[in-house]
């Protein structure tokens, strides 16, 4: 195909004694002039080719009857009010509603915040929110065009008005309030030099401050700076009111210090540090009496629930199962848990000593989120399946009684997906489960178009759970596959040690195994086969359509992290190198140069149809890493299956985009897969 031009520099690295080319450095600067010719460039060429294909319509068509339907989240009540997120169908951000109690919110509510007038184009999204313990303000973070960045505003619940105390330059934080709810703590990051969400350098270090309400933010008291920009903070107040309890995450790693702070004075006292070591996870839960209630998998690789001292003395509350134990929150009665049985969810209530179990009857599919409180009998839970948003359900922790909460949803118009077969299977030689997922009125009786999804990372579990684009591809007749790889969080920690690191390459093995068991089994054929992952996973898309371009008609990386030798050095990159280790490190180096995507493709090789997706205010995984993929693949590229990349404007790594984008993005997704694994959907 004839490309658009992309620009060869004479650009080389010598990295622990090799020389490394780098041709398009010069892609690495989002705000360069040439840079944006470049993406206007791309992006005109990619729609002229998406516009000869005659599928796209039809996907166009469902994906807006998809994102048209009318939804709602999981409810949450902080100190006496509800809230509950809700979309009818033709708004871009879900309006945020609140109500004095449940059945008031079940019947409708009244609007708080619709993010919908935050920007023009919808493209603004509220990030987080949190209440003041005396139910007056309601702390919200915005984020701009899909940055990373928060800045925090309030109102006040009873009346909706804003009050004039705004917060800037914070990010991965919430606001974490005092008891008296005169301040509340977040995570600082003196930028120094940001501009609006397209700035790659590296984060730095961020600061655990004090804000005090109706205080400029210049005045904000430090409490904690760590020198380390792969440091991270997350805080919360123990439920009796007593203590700040901060961990500290080195980047993604879940092994964490917990520090304690006694509240006292308005203030903070000193910090009891009760694990100053990166050994394990501790996540705290709640308060019994003296002690903390911790989920930990130290000597418990599937975790376990502990009562522990002020000195990291453990006692079991509940002890390791067969099952992963990947949730547990406290509740007016006890605790309630969230296990993981063959990376299907189960939640279970326990008394606070861990006794008395029940388990909670509701859906199967995916969680979506369960927000629990040790101040209220409450449980609100939400499950998805594959073609079917979220329901949501209120459980109570006292009799374990459950209400399908579907009046939340608003009235609109109408989409009815398809009725839909659900297999689990079993990759034998690697031992890799996986879900098939096909409409149940076609048998798998013929190898069919099939997408077949993944992310092996980070101790993320996979659930056969709802993306606005499976009912299109499903409803088009193609089969859905969802892996569970090495890496994730579906076994427990050795799952998660077995596909990180030195031993990264576990992971592409698996996706691999598991989609030449589809072959070997009639599902699909490598001319009927597309791949699909973002982030993580468009790092394990690059990855294996490198090392096995024979085995994969289309494939789909979405805002990867494909460029692994110099993935550290932009923004939030270092941290993640509790999974990828870092490129300073000789022998890390030599494992990262092994599989990285960019440094792995080559000249006279035919690739499979690849269309990247990225957008260009992602501050998490940067652009530059699709955009030099896709120069360097259309540069290498032997055969005759395009390389394409989609490069949305004024969105980042994917939270909070606009509901229109969502749809306009699967649409296109699909349609490149169906159009190159020959998939027909009625036209």
């Amino acid at each position: 195909m004839d490309y658009p031009s992309s620009r060869r520099d004479d650009v080389v690295d010598l990295l622990h004694g090799r020389e490394i080319a780098d041709p398009y450095r010069w892609l690495e600067d989002p705000d360069s002039t040439d840079t944006k010719d470049w993406v206007t460039r791309q992006n005109a060429f990619t729609e002229a080719e998406l516009a000869s294909y005659e599928e796209r319509a039809w996907f166009q068509r469902t994906m807006s009857a998809i994102l048209a339907r009318p939804r709602a989240g999981v409810p949450v009540r902080k100190s006496g009010w509800y809230f509950v997120g809700r979309n009818d169908g033709t708004q871009a951000q879900d309006v945020v509603y609140v109500a004095e109690s449940l059945a008031e919110l079940l019947a409708g509510g009244r609007v708080l915040i619709d993010p919908n007038t935050l920007s023009e184009g919808g493209t603004d999204s509220l990030g987080t929110f949190t209440v003041s313990p005396d139910g007056k303000y309601f702390a919200y973070g915005v984020n701009e065009s899909g940055s990373d960045w928060i800045t925090f505003r309030l109102l006040e619940i009873a009346t909706g008005d804003q009050v004039d105390d705004v917060v800037r330059e914070a990010k991965f934080s919430e606001a974490t309030w005092l008891p008296d709810s005169s301040a509340y703590l977040y995570v600082h990051y003196p930028s120094g030099g940001r501009s609006e969400g397209t700035e790659t350098k590296a984060l730095g270090a961020g600061e655990l401050k004090l804000h005090r309400i109706g205080t400029p933010q210049s005045e904000d008291e430090l409490v904690l700076r760590l020198p380390n920009e792969r440091l991270y903070f997350e805080v919360e107040v123990t439920e009796d009111d007593r203590y700040v309890v901060l961990h500290i995450f080195e980047g993604t790693d879940p092994r964490t210090r917990l520090w304690v702070y006694p509240i006292q004075d308005g203030g903070l006292g000193e910090p009891v540090k009760v694990i100053d070591e990166f050994a394990y996870e501790a996540t705290f839960v709640r308060m019994a009496g003296n002690r903390l209630i911790l989920r930990t998998d130290r000597d418990a690789p599937r975790g376990r629930v502990v009562s522990s001292d002020l000195a990291a003395s453990f006692v079991d509350v509940i002890p390791e199962g067969s099952s992963t134990l990947v949730e547990v929150h406290g509740t007016a009665y006890g605790l309630v848990t969230v296990s993981l049985v063959d990376a299907q969810p189960v939640v279970t209530l326990y008394d606070l000593d861990g006794g008395n179990p029940r388990v909670v009857e509701l859906g199967e599919g995916g969680l979506v989120a369960l927000n629990a409180s040790a101040k209220s009998d409450e449980v609100f839970v939400g499950f998805s399946s594959t073609v079917e948003p979220t329901v949501a359900y209120a459980v109570s922790a006292s009799d374990g009684s459950v209400q399908v909460l579907r009046e939340l949803v608003p009235v609109g118009a109408s989409y009815t997906p398809p009725a839909v077969t659900v297999s689990r299977r079993l990759e034998p030689d690697r031992q890799v489960p996986y879900y098939v997922i096909s409409r149940s009125d076609l048998p798998l009786d013929t190898p069919r178009p099939t997408l077949q999804w993944g992310y092996g990372g980070f101790r993320i579990p996979v659930f056969a759970d709802y993306r606005p684009g499976w009912a299109a591809w499903l409803e088009a007749g193609g089969v859905l596959v969802i892996t569970n790889l090495r890496g994730g969080g579906e076994f427990g920690s050795e799952w998660h040690d077995a596909g990180r690191l030195k031993n990264k390459q576990n992971v592409f093995d698996d996706f691999i195994a598991v989609a030449e068991h589809l072959c070997a089994t009639g599902v699909t054929t490598p001319a009927q086969l597309a791949i699909h992952g973002r982030s993580n996973g468009g790092l394990l898309v690059g990855a294996v359509m490198t090392q096995r371009p024979d085995l994969f008609a289309v494939a789909l990386p979405g805002v990867g992290v494909l460029d692994m030798l110099r993935f550290h050095l932009f923004t939030v990159g270092a941290g993640w190198a509790s999974d990828f280790g870092l490129p300073d490190d000789p022998a890390q180096f030599e494992d990262l140069l092994a599989y990285s995507p960019l440094h792995n493709l080559r000249e006279g090789t035919a690739y499979p149809a690849t269309l990247v997706v990225t957008g260009d205010h992602d501050d998490r995984v940067v652009p530059l890493h699709s955009h030099k993929f896709v120069a360097t693949l259309q540069h290498v590229q032997a055969g005759d299956a395009p390389v394409l990349a989609r490069i949305e404007v004024d969105t980042g790594h994917g939270f909070g985009k606009p509901a229109a984008m969502v749809a306009s993005e699967w649409a296109d997704l699909l349609a490149f897969a169906a159009h190159h694994t020959g998939l027909k959907p009625e036209l």
